[in-house]
């Protein structure tokens, strides 16, 4: 079990077995606690990896139940959001856990001044505490959805939630005005380079891939366009539907604080497998990650377009049919 929760029960924390668990990532174990648990946890690998150990799995869930355990994002407003949601639903404790570089320190005293707390504990670089739920006591953290400039919409804690991404920006303006029929987008967040690829000539379909709902719940109002397809999934392990001509990506490359080029070369590997013998890939990545050996790796042939000081642009096309590697 996780070793702060565990201390905090030889502490006197009882739970009770109509428990709820919100996300956590494969770094807790949740071991010790009842496979009636319910998960909730939005990212498709993580979802997929609590699911696989027996729990009962949600991306996100309005249920009530009587105890809750919350792991905060890193992500302050998320971070709120998610207690206010723990503190609606749950009818007794609200177990928060979460690390110090995650902001565990700071949500400590705002909760304080609000509600009393029981522990804390620290251990391992973070702390735990818990109070009983109650939801006045939050209700101006409640979830609130950001609406940009541009009409489009997002949350807190999704990629780019306050604005465009810049580097989205300059890989729409370097792409060709027919980018091909079938596309896909894969790590689509909340849907811009889809939703400015539909603007384009000769598209018949694009297929939006995203590991964390509320990415894609955002990109399905930002996106309402009947020849769009949306797949909760990971980009890794995703199949497309037929052979696409194109695919584009801006990947993610942070498992954690950490930057992991590994990511983006087997979605760059994922990309190949999906293309059709023809097909291109178009990408935009930071300029200090290594993503050229896994270009050439999977692709016939490659080229870097104008970028600028902070992203690079490639094109690569004729995927290698022994793509499957990565």
């Amino acid at each position: 079990m996780s070793i702060r929760l565990d201390l905090a029960r030889d502490s006197g924390l009882t739970l009770s077995d109509a428990l709820s668990v919100m996300l956590p990532t494969p770094a807790q174990d949740l071991s010790g606690l009842p496979r009636t648990s319910l998960v909730v946890q939005p990212f498709k690998p993580f979802h997929d990896h609590f699911a696989d150990q027996g729990f009962h799995c949600a991306d996100a869930s309005d249920a009530t139940c009587d105890d809750i355990i919350l792991f905060i994002p890193r992500a302050k407003a998320q971070a709120r959001a998610l207690l206010h949601r723990a503190c609606q639903r749950a009818s007794g404790w609200v177990v928060v856990d979460g690390a110090k570089t995650d902001g565990i320190d700071s949500l400590l005293k705002e909760v304080r001044k609000r509600v009393p707390v029981e522990g804390p504990i620290s251990k391992a670089h973070g702390k735990i505490f818990w109070f009983r739920a109650d939801a006045d006591s939050f209700s101006d953290w409640a979830m609130a959805d950001t609406a940009l400039p541009d009409g489009y919409r997002t949350v807190p804690g999704v990629f780019s939630s306050d604005g465009i991404d810049p580097a989205s920006e300059l890989l729409i303006a370097a792409m060709p005005d027919r980018p091909g029929a079938r596309l896909a987008d894969l790590g689509a967040g909340w849907g811009y380079l889809s939703a400015q690829l539909l603007g384009c000539d000769g598209v018949q379909s694009i297929d939006l891939v995203e590991a964390d709902h509320a990415a894609l719940d955002c990109a399905r109002q930002n996106v309402s366009d009947p020849r769009a397809r949306f797949h909760w999934a990971d980009a890794l392990t995703w199949v497309a539907p037929e052979p696409l001509d194109t695919v584009v990506m801006n990947p993610p490359f942070h498992t954690s604080r950490t930057a992991d080029p590994a990511l983006g070369r087997g979605f760059i590997a994922a990309a190949a497998r999906a293309l059709a013998p023809n097909g291109q890939l178009w990408i935009v990545a930071n300029r200090h990650l290594p993503y050229e050996a896994a270009l050439e790796t999977h692709f016939t042939r490659f080229e870097e377009h104008r970028g600028d000081g902070r992203f690079k642009i490639f094109n690569a096309s004729r995927p290698r049919r022994r793509a499957g590697a990565t």
